[in-house]
């Protein structure tokens, strides 16, 4: 891409776009159409064409939709579902009807199979039934990379798409019924250290692994592959550190700086057993996360205290152990 291009973050207000939207302008991209005009509602398909007419991007990073934990995924499975249909849609017909050069669409590890072997590999998707917990979400995810592979096939359009792992970090939902792991532990530590509690419930067993990349990583690799990957088939993105759900609330534990003791609700599902990611085609490309996961928790809880804690969250009078 060219330093002065005209560069579009579809979702430049969630996590991953505005991280997108931070590397960029740190690598001397000067021309990002999110600066100039508010973002469009990407689900109202006048806006986006609107917006695409007025701006003219050159280059587009697909970054937008709605994304939840494995509570939002069970509670709202339309929503998610919907949202991100058309957003793709829209996103993708515009980009196409006004001259995009090139386009980034982000799709998600949810999109591989329940039981998928280990890494999971690009050729593995579709090849199984996904996680039930978010499968409405995961439909909507592989239909937006058919319909990137299908604008290719027809229109030739230079469309790729990336698989990131699960993503962390500044700006991130740490809402306690929407948001992702990470963000929801940190969360309900830090309140539970505040308010003197002595233990904090994690949901499922600990035993599923993931594979976690922070935001700011995840954006380097997204500009790197906009600048030398072009192929049909979609590149996973990743290459971060692999926990268990366990060890990674020890990690927070730690972070946090919460004294009390982790207790796993087995009622509570687990989602797939394991999603890491084959990776061996970026890395080829010499791609390597610059920060490493302890820096990138403590520069998340750093965010989030400056950011998104309540600060009226008052001493509890009682400990966990006592009401329970």
């Amino acid at each position: 891409m060219e330093q002065d291009a005209k560069i579009y973050v579809a979702g430049g207000n969630t996590l991953v776009g505005a991280a997108l939207v931070r590397r960029l302008e740190h690598q001397g991209y000067r021309n990002l159409c999110n600066r100039v005009q508010p973002e469009p509602d990407l689900a109202v398909a006048s806006q986006v064409e609107e917006y695409f007419d007025r701006l003219r991007p050159q280059y587009a990073f697909h970054a937008g939709g709605r994304s939840g934990g494995i509570g939002a995924n069970m509670r709202f499975p339309a929503d998610l579902m919907r949202d991100n249909l058309l957003a793709s849609s829209h996103v993708l017909a515009a980009a196409h009807r006004y001259g995009v050069r090139k386009l980034l669409y982000l799709a998600s590890s949810c999109s591989y199979p329940k039981h998928c072997a280990q890494p999971m590999r690009v050729d593995d998707l579709l090849s199984g039934q996904p996680e039930p917990t978010n499968d409405a979400y995961a439909v909507a995810k592989i239909a937006g990379i058919k319909l990137c592979q299908a604008y290719r096939r027809q229109y030739r359009e230079d469309f790729i798409v990336g698989i990131p792992a699960n993503v962390f970090g500044p700006g991130d939902d740490f809402s306690l019924e929407d948001s992702h792991v990470i963000a929801a532990l940190v969360r309900k530590m830090h309140e539970a250290r505040i308010r003197g509690e002595d233990r904090v419930v994690v949901w499922g067993s600990g035993s599923a692994r993931r594979e976690f990349l922070f935001a700011d990583d995840l954006a380097d690799a997204c500009i790197q592959v906009m600048s030398d990957y072009s192929e049909e088939e979609p590149i996973n993105l990743g290459g971060g550190s692999t926990l268990s759900i366990r060890d990674l609330a020890e990690a927070i534990r730690r972070a946090v700086g919460f004294e009390g003791r982790l207790e796993f609700d087995l009622s509570r599902p687990d989602g797939m057993p394991v999603k890491r990611l084959d990776t061996s085609r970026l890395e080829s490309m010499g791609f390597r996360p610059r920060v490493a996961f302890r820096d990138a928790l403590a520069i998340t809880y750093q965010w989030y205290l400056q950011h998104a804690c309540d600060p009226h969250v008052a001493p509890s009078q009682t400990s966990t152990k006592d009401a329970a």
